[in-house]
């Protein structure tokens, strides 16, 4: 039975000059349930304010680029100077991190990777980054930007690619990159911070754009290729002069599988949803371990 068993015959209301029955239970009781009653009131508005204050909680650094020049169609590559932002510059440890951009008043700022290698910021003092420009975003605004504007950073966020899941290179000799668009920034710091291509028997890199133009990082693969990747463009809309693979990323992927043991193969994935997505089923359904699958979100 509940200690608040409350009957008409014992009401707990007061009338001022009227006759009082005496509640049935002791004053000590009322005033802790009262008590508890207010404590839990506060309770609540404590965890209110302190999630709103944990809301607001990122640290913003103004920071000028340094570098801002067309990448592809629709893609720029941007270098933001980090050198009087030690602490930044050296909080990115890992491929596959990332961080908030503000451009001026924009109340949404933009998530982006870094594709620059965490070696870069040290030695440099930069922070490098592949930008789509999208109408009406953050990003749009950054790529109209000049050499010399200031932008405001957070922190560096995310795990990054954890490649300890895919070690050592002798154990893990195939690894399976994929990357579609702008997801090929993560990728370029994921290569050029060295996984241990070199030691492995099979590396390869499935990338995918709409057509050559749109395709980053061209005048990079060749030293991917030397360090042990061997690079896959695959078109969805390409001319008719193109002669490599076209279609999605997952279906090129597909029709070449060639797996030779499930067990020593890892992947790494970032681009578009459906296509992380598909991959990850395909992978998973020829046996590669889910947890050989990484992914930097």
């Amino acid at each position: 039975m509940s200690i608040l068993s409350l009957t008409p015959s014992h009401p707990l209301t007061l009338h001022s000059h009227a006759h009082f029955s005496p509640s049935p239970f002791p004053m000590s009781i009322l005033r802790r349930l009262n008590l508890n009653f207010t404590n839990h009131r506060l309770r609540r508005r404590f965890a209110t304010v302190s999630a709103a204050v944990r809301q607001d909680t990122t640290v913003w650094t103004p920071l000028p680029l340094s570098e801002i020049e067309p990448a592809a169609e629709s893609l720029f590559h941007i270098a933001i100077d980090v050198s009087d932002a030690p602490d930044l510059a050296t909080s990115h440890t890992r491929a596959g991190q990332y961080l908030q951009l503000k451009v001026g008043d924009s109340p949404k700022p933009s998530f982006l990777a870094i594709a620059s290698p965490p070696k870069l910021a040290i030695k440099r003092g930069v922070f490098e980054f592949l930008v789509k420009s999208v109408a009406g975003s953050t990003a749009e605004a950054l790529c109209a930007l000049k050499k010399g504007d200031v932008v405001e950073l957070s922190q560096v966020m995310g795990n990054g690619f954890d490649i300890s899941r895919i070690e050592p290179p002798e154990k893990f000799g195939t690894v399976l990159v994929f990357a579609t668009g702008s997801g090929i920034s993560p990728i370029r710091s994921l290569i050029e911070s060295g996984f241990g291509a070199g030691k492995r028997s099979d590396v390869r890199l499935y990338y995918g754009a709409r057509n050559l133009q749109r395709m980053a990082y061209q005048d990079r693969f060749k030293d991917w290729e030397s360090s042990g990747v061997k690079i896959v463009p695959v078109l969805s809309q390409p001319d008719d002069s193109w002669t490599g693979e076209s279609g999605f990323v997952q279906a090129a992927f597909t029709r070449a599988k060639e797996i030779s043991n499930p067990l020593s193969t890892g992947a790494v994935l970032c681009g578009q949803k459906q296509m992380t997505e598909e991959v990850t089923s395909i992978l998973v359904a020829d046996g590669v371990s889910v947890e050989k699958i990484l992914k930097n979100f």
